[in-house]
């Protein structure tokens, strides 16, 4: 179980490195529009995001 959830960082490290890796400006942009969210928009981006990491996990598992 510890294995699995070590890869499963490691490989979110490396999925989370590949935009500002590939497309340094196009990241900062991206990060800078980020910032002026608020916050209710991004807690539903967050709350989209780990429901579409859930369904993935179940349909992988």
């Amino acid at each position: 179980m510890w294995q699995d959830l070590w890869a499963a960082l490691a490989l979110m490290l490396v999925l989370e490195g590949i935009l500002p890796f590939a497309n340094p400006r196009g990241f900062r942009n991206m990060m800078r529009m980020v910032g002026d969210m608020d916050d209710k928009t991004l807690r539903n981006g967050g709350l989209l995001t780990m429901l579409a990491g859930l369904v993935l996990l179940y349909l992988v598992r």
